[in-house]
């Protein structure tokens, strides 16, 4: 069966960054429901789409295929007394963007009185190197179409 929207793709990859660290170690499979449905990266589903089970290979994913580029609009600072107690640096938040979207925040820096806050993903603005390997491809079933999401034992469980 070949990879396309509507069907339950399971994968291995392994993810490292531009400097080598590894990110992803490969080990566990994961499953997920291929199309446009957002649960993997656009540049994972365009190498995949079309392809089989067995098929192997090594992605090198510029920003735009992977996390995006970073947005400086989305780093901000707010005053600590406007915060929670214990944050910590690393730590994330959950808040709105400018525009009123649902946001997550991770703590950078805190500096005096001042918290600095990043909405970017993690690894926004960086270049991933990919190696997967598809493990099984599957019709999915009308629930998980519904649901936008694999479900089994290498997909999401509710």
């Amino acid at each position: 069966m070949k990879i396309a929207k509507d069907t339950i793709v399971t994968l291995t990859f392994r993810a490292t960054d531009a400097r080598g660290k590894v990110l992803e170690d490969g080990k566990e499979p994961r499953a997920y429901l291929h199309g446009g449905h957002g649960n993997t990266l656009p540049g994972i589903e365009k190498a995949l789409e079309g392809q089989e089970k067995g098929y192997a290979a090594t992605l090198v994913m510029p920003p735009a295929d992977a996390f995006g580029e970073r947005d400086e609009s989305l780093v901000t600072t707010i005053a600590k007394k406007d915060f929670p107690p214990g944050v910590k640096v690393g730590g994330q938040l959950e808040g709105h963007d400018d525009q009123g979207r649902h946001q997550v925040f991770t703590v950078t820096k805190i500096k005096g009185d001042t918290v600095h806050l990043d909405g970017n993903h993690p690894l926004a603005g960086q270049t991933l190197t990919f190696s997967l390997k598809v493990i099984d491809v599957q019709p999915a079933s009308a629930e998980e179409i519904a649901h936008g999401h694999a479900h089994g034992a290498h997909g999401h469980h509710h």
